[in-house]
């Protein structure tokens, strides 16, 4: 009974079948390491709340991901070009209305109830899309950089600054990810440097406001410069949780000792969330903890790469490769900053992390990959010019005005 019940649920799931393995993996993982790493949470709450709504989470990430990866990808596009601006409008009333947590305006409050969601979640995965639409629609006139590339790296440029006054990091990778998917679009390698320049340009003008301006009127720019300076000086007392972390992986080792057996979870801070690599690699070791979490994450980027090159549509393509790098980034700069590589920044492992809307809004992402993967599959490159070209016109019915 229970082998048919696994059969009939695998041949419900359609697209890339490693894609989905890479999921459950992860999700698995996730399970084993939240219960873990909260236990003593919970025992100081008087329960397993904690954890019993990260398994709510989980499987509502999981139903949506289902529903997405059902859906026609078409239809991503056409929306991502009205929701740039539902997104936009959700990071202006973050900032003016948005809940203050460890300093950061970051969440906006779901009227009528207790509950919160970070915007900017649902800000990255529209943007990817919206700029994968606007590449794909624009695609004969990438040379035009007055016309083309300058009007997108405006709604770029303001979704990232609605972004950056509370989560540089966020802000930061999510502009890396555009100027990749424009590299791989085929934008002039000149209008790529002109970005790059006014990007560097950018920084250098923060650096020297935030340093001329009185502390502590600059937004969050002294916490940015301390989360810096503790990582180039590995003494500083503001190391305290990087040292920990790095504690977690050396007592790790290579072996698997199990779950349940680590000893940091009791005094680390966010064992769950933000150093949840490091706290994987002390009850899993090196080898399977360590680099087998890498490797999934590297398995899922390759997987997309590889049925990018049979999907049928410009913008499928763009938007697969897009959303992708984002969960990797995303997964490379929080392990990263677990073994030391970079300054704290926040950043949850997706999938893997313990989170509310973080997990929903991954779960959509890799629900849209493999929405993506399912036509690559089921509509290889075979099929007529006639079809992709009406397909092209319907696409077009929902136009893009620049800021």
């Amino acid at each position: 009974m229970v082998q048919k019940g696994i059969r009939q649920l695998y041949s419900k799931l359609e697209g890339d079948k490693v894609i989905w393995m890479v999921t459950f993996f992860l999700g698995l993982l996730s399970i084993l390491a939240v219960f873990s790493a909260v236990t003593t949470l919970t025992v100081k709450h008087g329960g397993y709340t904690v954890f019993l709504k990260h398994i709510v989470m989980l499987a509502a990430g999981y139903g949506l991901m289902y529903f997405f990866h059902k859906r026609n990808f078409k239809y991503f596009s056409k929306a991502s070009a009205l929701l740039i601006y539902a997104a936009i409008g959700l990071l202006v009333l973050t900032m003016i209305f948005g809940s203050n947590i460890n300093s950061a305006e970051r969440w906006l409050k779901i009227p009528g109830t207790s509950l919160t969601f970070q915007t900017s979640d649902f800000a990255k995965i529209i943007l990817v899309l919206f700029v994968a639409r606007w590449l794909n629609l624009k695609r004969e006139s990438l040379n035009d950089f007055k016309r083309t590339i300058l009007p997108l790296c405006g709604y770029i440029a303001l979704v990232c600054g609605l972004i950056l006054p509370s989560n540089f990091s966020t802000a930061a990778m999510l502009a890396l990810v555009c100027l990749l998917l424009m590299f791989i679009a085929g934008v002039p390698g000149r209008h790529l440097m002109k970005l790059i320049g006014i990007g560097v340009g950018f920084i250098f003008f923060i650096i020297a406001v935030g340093e001329l301006a009185p502390k502590g009127t600059i937004g969050r720019y002294e916490t940015w410069k301390n989360r810096i300076m503790n990582r180039v000086d590995s003494d500083s007392e503001g190391n305290y949780q990087s040292n920990l972390a790095k504690y977690a992986i050396y007592e790790g080792g290579m072996i698997p000792k199990g779950p349940g057996t680590s000893t940091t979870r009791n005094f680390m801070p966010h064992p769950y969330s933000d150093m949840v690599y490091a706290f994987i690699i002390e009850e899993y070791g090196s080898i399977l903890g360590g680099a087998g979490l890498l490797l999934l994450y590297v398995i899922l980027f390759f997987r997309t790469v590889r049925f990018t090159s049979k999907c049928p549509k410009h913008f499928g393509r763009l938007a697969a490769i897009g959303l992708s790098m984002l969960l990797v980034i995303q997964a490379l700069i929080n392990m990263g900053v677990a073994v030391n590589l970079f300054p704290t920044t926040g950043q949850p492992l997706p999938l893997v992390s313990l989170g509310g809307t973080s997990t929903i809004f991954t779960c959509i992402t890799i629900g849209i990959i493999l929405s993506i993967s399912r036509s690559a599959i089921d509509h290889p490159l075979a099929e007529s010019n006639d079809k992709l070209e009406e397909e092209e016109e319907e696409e077009e019915s929902v136009t893009i005005q620049p800021i």
